[in-house]
This record gives structure tokens, sequence and C-alpha cells, in this order.
């Protein structure tokens, strides 16, 4: 697993030209340093640019919740889910769509991002080509997001979207007894179980229970302040006893079928309790 959460800083651009880019935004009042959390004021139209840092793109929807008959109107809600993240040397944009709007938040401390018209790139013919690959190349990891969003068990979601991100923007993290051996990959920066459970359409309560299932099988752990890894697997070893690996496997399968069918039942009744009220 490698990290690509440079992916515009892997391409052979001459430095001359990300320093170019960066003079022209400061001289013309395109460029900002935000804090961690802090709302980016981004707006449609614009290409924007992160030098330094992540941002958090969450994306929001005004649902109406079904009114009862003989009533005029239904009341309107809004929900929130987290769509993943931009890191340094990568380019985002915002769209809107009624019911739909994109919000950019700094998602570390100190992020600095750049922004400017799509006709501003003009001045820069080979960035340009870099920054329409980039998103190329966004647009590819949307199609594996939708795919992973598609499987039925939450289980196979959760465990498929933290792959998914690992894959993107880990780092590798090494023991300090064995400083040459990599143990595994992790997230550079802290993702709360209530964003985990907004992407993958889920619950803050799920994510932590199912969080715990995958650190008991191994296949994550959580390192240093609460980031997430995925550790390097281990060499295959066959069973002693392979009928009961089976078995135990099934058992795991079928608990987690049904403890999915049960989530959903219980978020059906919530929404219609709601809808009711």
């Amino acid at each position: 697993m490698q990290s690509t959460s440079t992916h515009l800083e892997t391409i052979d651009r001459p430095f001359i030209t990300w320093q170019r880019i960066i003079d022209w935004a400061q001289e013309h009042y395109r460029c900002r340093t935000f804090s961690k959390d802090e709302k980016i004021p981004a707006r449609p139209g614009l290409l924007y640019l992160v030098q330094k840092g992540a941002v958090r793109l969450v994306g929001s929807a005004q649902v109406s919740v079904g009114a009862k008959p003989g009533l005029k109107s239904a009341r309107k809600t809004t929900e929130e889910a987290f769509l993943g993240f931009v890191g340094a040397g990568q380019p985002f944009e915002l769209v809107a769509q009624s019911p739909f709007t994109l919000q950019a938040f700094a998602h570390a401390d100190q992020t600095h991002v750049v922004w400017m018209y799509w006709h501003d790139l003009d001045n820069w013919p080979h960035f340009r080509r870099e920054i329409l690959d980039a998103f190329r190349y966004q647009h590819q990891r949307k199609l594996l997001w939708l795919s992973t969003l598609g499987q039925r068990r939450t289980i196979d979601r959760l465990l498929g979207f933290l792959t998914l991100l690992i894959e993107e923007f880990g780092e590798p993290y090494v023991s300090e007894a064995e400083p040459d051996v990599v143990r595994g990959y992790r997230l550079p920066w802290v993702l709360t179980h209530a964003q985990i459970g907004s992407a993958i359409g889920s619950t803050r309560v799920t994510v932590t229970r199912l969080m715990g299932k995958l650190r008991s099988k191994g296949l994550i752990n959580t390192e240093d302040d609460n980031l997430i890894c995925l550790p390097t697997k281990a060499n295959p070893q066959k069973s002693k006893n392979q009928k009961q690996d089976v078995e135990a496997f099934l058992e795991d399968d079928i608990e987690d079928s049904l403890e999915d069918d049960i989530e959903d039942d219980i978020e059906d009744d919530i929404e219609d309790d709601l809808e009711d009220s």
C-alpha cells in the first residue's frame, strides 16, 4: 500500500510552476490559512488548491419529512454526510444543486488553501493538465467509494470505507522496537465515529460497535491519538482445525447480518415515529 495523499506532488512538475502560483495567489489575495474545523468560505465556480494540511468535504441536503394526511406542509430537516478528504497538493471545487450543497472545512490546523477561476489556469497550461488529471483520479476513486457503499452489510461498508481512505491518504507507521519494519498504514488525521457513520449510512453507536469487532479480528487498530490503522497482513498459516475456523467465520457472518437487520428495523421505526410526531 502506498500513500497517494500528494497526488499532484508525485507528478514531475517543476517547482518554479508551483511557486509562481503561490506568488500569484498572494499578490491577488487568493490564499488563506485556516484553523482546524474552520469553515472554508468556498463557492461554486472557483477552483481550490490545498497547499498544506487537509480539507474535509461535507454534503448537506434539505430532506422533507412526510406530513400526515390533511396537513399543508411537510417538515424539512437538514442531513449532513462526510464525503471525503482533499489532501495537500490536490484540487477541489464545490457544486450546488438544490436541495444538495457542499461545504469545506479545514480538517487539520494550519491548512493553507489557494483559489482561482478556471481561466486563471491559462497562465500555466502544463499545470492545467495536472489539475485535470487530478480530477480524473478523484473521479475514479469515487467510483470505488460508491462500490464500497453499495455493500449490504454495515461492517463491509465500514471496512471498505476505511481501506479506501487509508489507501489514498495513509502513512506508514513503525514500532520503536523495530523501526525498519512497517507495521501498517494509518490515517494522518483523526476521524470521529459520527463522521464515519454519516459517510456509510449508519449511526455513531453502530460504528463504535463494529470498530471494536474489526479490532478484535485484527483487521484494524488505533495508534497514538486514536489514528485509525490498517495493519500489514501477516503470512498466512494453515489452521490446525479448519472446520472450527469455518464455523467461527459463519457464526460471525450470521451475527453481523442479524445485527444489520435489527439496526435497519430500529432506524425505520425511529423515522416512522419522527414522521408521526
